[in-house]
């Protein structure tokens, strides 16, 4: 009898998303630390010159790859770089179970999901499993109606109508009647998908892995638009960000005045906090051995030690990412909240 050789089973492939601030880096540390038994290979993409969030990403067995072309939205090198990744992953495929790609808090999902359907080798040994969206139960709403942005490119919309999950986090920080404001918003953009309640982003992770919801949809047939006469961009608009969004990242040699650095960031938040969207960083603190992390989503603001630096020498990254905001100016505000040279070891 002619013995045929059983072909492995597909890897699994969830795409996390979410607008800048929503909880997504605090979901996937919920994933790869949870106690599931899963082997899990992630993909991220960072908005900025300058990574923060593998530095945030908690340190697990899981390889961490990451695309840093800079904007997921721009579809063609996305998409190949997306591509290229899981050609490494699938030839490694022995070290993990699953694959999680991360997107940047500005991406439109839809792009990185046709990766999956474009690529024939791809599709043969990859299965997309479900498009997961966070999103921030106590600013979404100002998110989906921002005058600024149109309803084809707002990237917070685009988010939630891809989704198969969607995952309200922060609900501590709303009243019930605001969340069930919230939930019924979504229903506006999408009507299909679950939707999740959660505080820190912790969710029974059987909701959001092995969902098998990615039924052909809209997304499988733009992929075969693409195919069609080799043009990457058919069946896709232009996609640019709105001009006024930007991202400014710093890396500082030096420890902050943490008196000085909490001062400026609580002035700066509370005057400019609708313009922020997103600030986060890892702190060198004067007198202190330990890594502090800054986590703040417009006016609202966290800036707590973590564990010792150890053996790593002390620096400090921070990114801002919002609308019109004045990169010299931060800077300078940055530098005024250095600790005295005689402070800077501890």
């Amino acid at each position: 009898m002619q013995s045929h050789e059983v072909p492995p089973a597909k890897i699994p492939v969830t795409i996390l998303t979410g607008f800048l601030g929503a909880g997504k880096t605090t979901l996937l540390n919920h994933i790869l630390t949870e106690n599931h038994g899963h082997r899990i290979a992630v993909i991220e993409n960072e908005f900025g010159e300058v990574d923060v969030d593998s530095d945030l990403v908690l340190a697990s067995e899981e390889e961490i790859y990451q695309m840093k072309n800079g904007c997921i939205c721009c579809f063609v090198d996305v998409r190949n770089d997306l591509i290229e990744v899981l050609r490494k992953l699938i030839a490694r495929r022995d070290r993990f179970e699953r694959v999680v790609v991360e997107t940047s808090g500005l991406a439109d999902p839809t792009p990185v999901a046709t990766a999956f359907f474009v690529d024939k080798d791809i599709a043969a040994a990859v299965d997309l499993d479900a498009i997961v969206t966070v999103v921030d139960a106590r600013h979404i709403g100002q998110h989906i109606q921002d005058p600024a942005l149109d309803g084809r490119d707002n990237q917070a919309v685009d988010q939630i109508v891809a989704a198969d999950r969607i995952v309200i986090n922060k609900v501590d920080l709303v009243t019930r009647e605001e969340a069930a404001a919230v939930e019924r918003d979504l229903r506006r953009f999408n009507q299909t998908a679950d939707i999740l309640h959660a505080h820190y982003a912790r969710i029974d992770l059987a909701r959001i892995l092995d969902v098998g919801g990615f039924a052909p949809s809209y997304v499988r047939e733009r992929a075969e638009l693409i195919d069609l006469d080799g043009d990457p961009r058919r069946g896709h608009d232009e996609h640019a960000h709105d001009p006024s969004v930007s991202s400014h990242s710093f890396v500082f040699d030096r420890r902050f005045d943490r008196e000085k650095l909490s001062a400026f960031l609580a002035d700066f938040l509370g005057a400019r906090g609708r313009e922020v969207f997103r600030a986060k960083g890892i702190l060198a603190i004067a007198d202190d051995d330990r890594f502090w992390v800054l986590q703040a989503v417009h006016a609202l603001l966290d800036l707590r030690p973590d564990h010792p630096w150890g053996k790593d020498r002390p620096f400090s990254k921070l990114v801002f990412i919002g609308r019109n905001l004045d990169r010299a100016e931060i800077e300078r505000s940055l530098a005024a909240c250095m600790a005295e040279p005689n402070a800077q070891s501890s």
